[in-house]
């Protein structure tokens, strides 16, 4: 069903963008035309696959955790500076080398057996920090985002509530809550009642961003807290093999609000 779906919308966006031509705003049309391209491509490459990103900015803890994921530490983490300079991938059983081709990921490592996330097909993303004083990691990250078919994001005590990751990263991905899980890392540094609130005001900044169905979870990657519930996610996400598609669907039905709220009454 989710996949008619799709089709039905991608039929629509290219009626949409053809008619459009002249019409439009040229730059509305190449964003219009870059998500069906996406979406052709991402659609002839592996369905047996769900590739899971895990997005933050510095010293929010994505590396740390990554490593508490995929129980090995493949990751080199870092509190005041950009560590991670490239995407990194660990991988949970075979034929995922094509679609990391695409997201032009080459450091790949396959993971461990182990009980937790064993489901196979899984792919799980380091991605360069988002607000790296480098301009080519920012620009890895941000490619990545629009790729990938689930998005994790992770924030700290800190720098939740940043007005950035909000406006830049998070809003304008409204309507996409079904492929996106935000993470309050370094839950141990605070009272069981700092937690509580820090979550409760984390889902609501992330419902004010248009992300109401997102879900919203507290881990520490250092203690261990809440990764057994964020791998039992993902686990189910690569079980069920449907955020890809999923992405996909939210992805085009955006492009067609932004033609739909162009073309005016």
């Amino acid at each position: 069903m989710a996949r008619l779906d799709l089709a039905d919308r991608v039929s629509a966006l290219e009626t949409a963008v053809s008619a459009g031509e002249g019409r439009l705003p040229a730059a509305l049309l190449d964003d219009a035309r870059a998500v069906l391209d996406r979406t052709a491509t991402r659609s002839a490459l592996s369905a047996e696959h769900t590739v899971v990103a895990l997005a933050g900015s510095t010293g929010s803890g994505k590396s740390s955790l990554f490593n508490a994921i995929a129980r090995e530490p493949l990751a080199r983490p870092g509190i005041t500076r950009p560590t991670t300079s490239r995407p990194l991938a660990v991988v949970w059983g075979p034929g995922a080398d094509p679609l990391l081709s695409w997201l032009e990921v080459g450091d790949r490592h396959h993971a461990a057996d182990r009980a937790a996330v064993a489901t196979q097909g899984l792919v799980l993303l380091d991605l360069p920090d988002h607000d790296s004083v480098e301009t080519e990691h920012r620009a890895i990250a941000e490619r990545l985002v629009e790729r990938v078919d689930l998005l994790v994001w992770v924030v700290d005590p800190q720098k939740y509530a940043d007005a950035a990751l909000h406006e830049r990263y998070l809003r304008p991905l409204a309507g996409h809550g079904d492929v996106v899980v935000v993470v309050l890392n370094q839950i141990d540094r605070l009272t069981p009642e700092e937690a509580t609130a820090c979550l409760a005001d984390l889902r609501r900044l992330v419902a004010e961003d248009g992300l109401a169905a997102a879900r919203v979870l507290g881990v520490s990657a250092t203690t261990g807290q809440g990764v057994d519930e964020l791998d039992a996610l993902l686990d189910q996400a690569a079980a069920r093999r449907e955020a890809a598609v999923a992405r996909l669907v939210a992805d085009v039905r955006d492009a067609v609000g932004r033609v739909l709220d162009a073309t005016g009454a």
